[in-house]
């Protein structure tokens, strides 16, 4: 038998499906991309409100974008029909580097961190003083949060109707946080005057009067409200962070956010929150390695201890060290 000779008739191609053009690691510079502000995320679509637009632009992630996250309050550059006419839908191709970020996890020993609202310039922390009544713990953590995340917080203290907001309020005094009150029968200028112009997410339990509060500041929002149930826990009536453009001349965005059952901080620890506050940095630069810094008899030789009694800066150590065993503990926080 001959050995059999082959030729090109032997070769078989089989064409690829996804075309013949040659990968690459280049991408395009989208340099045509026009930017705004996310303002609802909501299962792979996001909507954008495009700089110097009213209304928002549906929009997708770009396949170049892989896994990036987006979240609302981000600044994107979309490219594509950006017309806004409906069927339409643009890609977002940037992200802009965030200026705050606020972070929680679901609980202190989850690893994911879960990302509420980006770019926000406040964070308006909204408390009943009754009906459910406050919850010091989820307020300390709340702060800690816009803390590391350098959002500047605002309690917001309501229904205030139901009973006196001052003792509440007072537990804070030494931390600087300024105090609004937002009860149905107080008037709002103090609240608007605070947010006029700014990017302020809004952050609470359910049943405390956030989405009442939001309807009043946006009256074309119409955000539904929800009753508080006989246990005192109110019903989830907001499920996606939205944000919403203030009215008036001054402008600013509103972020509402969904009510929350756990503020989980697992992605923070002690020398975090102290790197916050310049003058107990300082002095913890003397602490022995280790140091909790919540003082005797934990930390006997915490430098934080060595600050003139009744000075600011003593004050302020005290009211640090409520947050710090706050970020210890799950007894108020959880509801």
């Amino acid at each position: 038998m001959s050995r059999r000779q082959w030729d090109e008739s032997d070769v078989r191609i089989r064409p690829s499906r996804r075309g013949t053009r040659p990968r690459t690691k280049d991408r395009p510079a989208h340099d045509d991309a026009e930017f705004g502000m996310v303002v609802t995320k909501d299962r792979g679509r996001w909507g954008v409100v495009l700089d110097g637009r009213e209304d928002p632009i549906v929009t997708m992630r770009a396949r170049e974008m892989g896994r990036t996250p987006v979240e609302v309050g981000d600044r994107v550059g979309v490219v594509g029909d950006t017309s806004g006419r409906e069927g339409t839908l643009a890609r977002i191709v940037k992200l802009e580097e965030r200026t705050s970020v606020l972070r929680r996890t679901a609980d202190d020993t989850d690893p994911y961190e879960r990302i509420v609202v980006a770019n926000a310039e406040q964070l308006l922390i909204v408390s009943a003083v009754a009906d459910p009544p406050p919850r010091s713990g989820f307020v300390e953590r709340a702060l800690i949060a816009a803390f590391v995340g350098n959002v500047q917080p605002v309690l917001c203290l309501t229904k205030s109707d139901l009973a006196d907001p001052a003792p509440f309020a007072a537990e804070f005094a030494d931390l600087d946080v300024p105090v609004v009150i937002a009860g149905v029968d107080d008037p709002l200028d103090p609240v608007t005057d605070l947010v006029a112009g700014k990017v302020t997410a809004l952050v609470g339990h359910s049943g405390v009067g956030k989405s009442t509060l939001v309807n009043r500041l946006v009256p074309d929002a119409y955000r539904e409200t929800g009753e508080v149930s006989g246990v005192g826990k109110g019903r989830h009536t907001s499920t996606q962070s939205v944000a919403l453009r203030l009215p008036g001349e001054d402008g600013g965005w509103i972020i509402d956010t969904p009510g929350i059952r756990s503020f989980g901080l697992a992605h923070v620890d002690d020398d975090t929150v102290i790197r916050v506050f310049d003058d107990l940095a300082a002095a913890a630069e003397d602490c022995p390695r280790g140091c909790s810094h919540l003082g005797p008899p934990a930390d006997p030789e915490c430098a934080l201890d060595d600050f003139e009694p009744d000075t600011a800066s003593a004050r302020r150590r005290d009211a640090v060290r409520k947050l710090l065993e706050a970020l210890r503990s799950k007894e108020e926080w959880e509801l």
